[in-house]
């Protein structure tokens, strides 16, 4: 992009299974992914799916050869070695992944992961190839202009001294992750704004994703103030994901990403459907 040399140019579309699936489901909804994949590269969009550990050697040999990458939805903190239960980075680069989550709410509140154990996490994930999705976002509702101070000195913080790095910052207000209605778009705007003028002075190639109650409607709501979405449960249907694979790939097209549509600033517009992410 024009004036952003490192930013990545595709649309992006990541989906975490979380813990809703088991086995079989989970390789079912994979090859169902998988029937998306020319759409989505005809669209020049990238898909990244983010199974359950235990699935990610089975996700691997479901996706070769389709183009939509694997990713890890955590990863160890620690290089290999005497870490009972902990899944190393190199591990995941030996099955086949190329992303891994880092710094998920729910890691942080569920596992006690401190912003020091994010920045170790994503150490291991760049040493080992991988390419953090790094997650931030305000816990509570609040003023645009402190959630964006909120979320770009996480992003500074965690990715201080290491300019040449690949990330994938992923905005995901707490408050909006399962919740009726996403952030409102000029929200949304206002933060990926911030995180822009952050992150353009950077070398390494760069994306900012939004995520928070996000699935049909949203990237129509967001105008293309972002480079995509991560998506949680409304992308576990696959008729639901197919959907907006492909309203991404008419919204990236017709906007430029860089803000929302007017009306979506004024009105106050959701980023998303009822009961999402």
């Amino acid at each position: 992009m024009t004036g952003h040399p490192a930013r990545e140019a595709r649309p992006f579309v990541a989906i975490s299974t979380k813990a809703y699936f088991g086995a079989a489901h989970t390789r079912a909804w994979i090859r169902g992914v998988v029937t998306m994949a020319e759409m989505a590269s005809r669209r020049g969009i990238e898909v990244v799916v983010f199974p359950s550990f235990p699935l990610l050697e089975s996700a691997a040999h479901l996706l070769e050869g389709s183009g939509i990458c694997l990713g890890a939805q955590s990863v160890a903190a620690t290089d290999d070695g005497a870490h009972t239960g902990e899944v190393t980075a190199s591990l995941l680069a030996e099955i086949g992944c190329r992303y891994v989550e880092v710094g998920h709410s729910e890691r942080r509140r569920d596992h006690g992961e401190t912003p020091v154990v994010v920045r170790e996490k994503v150490a291991q994930a760049l040493r080992h190839g991988l390419i953090p999705l790094l997650c931030v976002g305000e816990d509570e509702p609040g003023p645009r202009e402190a959630a964006a101070d909120r979320v770009v000195e996480s992003v500074a913080e965690t990715m201080s001294g290491l300019d040449s790095a690949p990330v994938v910052v992923a905005y995901e207000p707490v408050w909006a992750i399962g919740a009726a209605h996403g952030a409102p778009a000029g929200h949304v705007a206002h933060v990926a704004d911030a995180l822009r003028a952050t992150l353009n002075g950077r070398a390494g190639p760069w994306r900012i994703v939004y995520g928070g109650a996000a699935g049909p409607g949203t990237a129509t709501a967001l105008g293309g103030c972002v480079d995509g979405l991560f998506l949680g449960r409304f992308a576990h249907d696959l008729h639901s994901l197919d959907a907006i694979v492909r309203e991404i790939g008419r919204c990236w097209t017709h906007h430029p990403r860089c803000s929302p549509p007017r009306q979506a600033r004024r009105s106050g517009r959701t980023a998303g459907p009822p009961q999402g992410k």
